[in-house]
């Protein structure tokens, strides 16, 4: 958390500005700067000013500028974990684990411009690196949780694992390729990566031969 410069509990408003008074509204405003100005340029207080609040009102929302970028990744991890659990136990594995993270990725189309800029900075700005880490190993977790009781295996043996670890680098490598191409939408690419990872190395192989 970043050092305070301030002893004020709230700064006035910018004059043209409303104040912001919520996640959404400060996770904006953030974007925004990010964009205009970088996001390691940026500080809380640029943030807290631009938004016409102080820091210490800024510091109920977020604990930090690095979450104010993952937003309520706890909620949505929540989520995730939800849809899985909501799967007909009749369903494969495989297809219960792609249904899941297909939906639990899918955005509201006025959504998906703020969604690209967020995983933008998670994918490429370094000092966001190590928060990533621990945030995809929460993501990871739920995976292996999920595979480990569906094969009535640990969480520590080999498969459920496996399938936490390359569920995650199909999600980034959709992620990624999305990213690269606005023509794209992200919904169908994760769907085909989970499908090239449940269908196996050979096949994938095979079909771009």
């Amino acid at each position: 958390m970043e050092q305070a410069t301030s002893t004020r509990a709230d700064a006035p408003g910018r004059i043209g500005r409303p104040r912001a008074t919520s996640r959404t509204d400060l996770e904006r405003i953030g974007f925004e700067l990010f964009s205009s100005q970088g996001f390691d340029s940026t500080t809380v207080d640029d943030i807290a000013g631009a938004a016409g609040i102080g820091r210490r009102t800024f510091f109920r929302y977020f604990g930090s500028k690095n979450d104010l970028v993952w937003g309520d990744f706890e909620n949505q991890l929540a989520g995730l974990r939800e849809l899985l659990d909501a799967v007909d136990p009749d369903v494969p594995f495989a297809d219960a684990l792609r249904e899941a993270v297909v939906e639990f990725n899918r955005f509201d189309p006025e959504e998906v411009p703020w969604h690209r800029q967020r995983m933008q900075l998670i994918l490429t700005v370094p000092t966001l690196q190590a928060d990533a880490t621990l945030r995809y190993n929460a993501w990871r977790a739920i995976v292996t949780e999920f595979v480990a009781a569906r094969t009535g295996l640990s969480t520590s043996d080999l498969l459920p694992r496996l399938v936490g670890y390359a569920s995650l680098a199909a999600a980034i490598a959709a992620y990624e390729h999305w990213l690269a191409d606005e023509r794209q939408l992200l919904a169908p690419l994760i769907d085909a990566t989970f499908r090239q990872l449940a269908g196996g190395w050979d096949s994938v192989i095979h079909l771009q031969g």
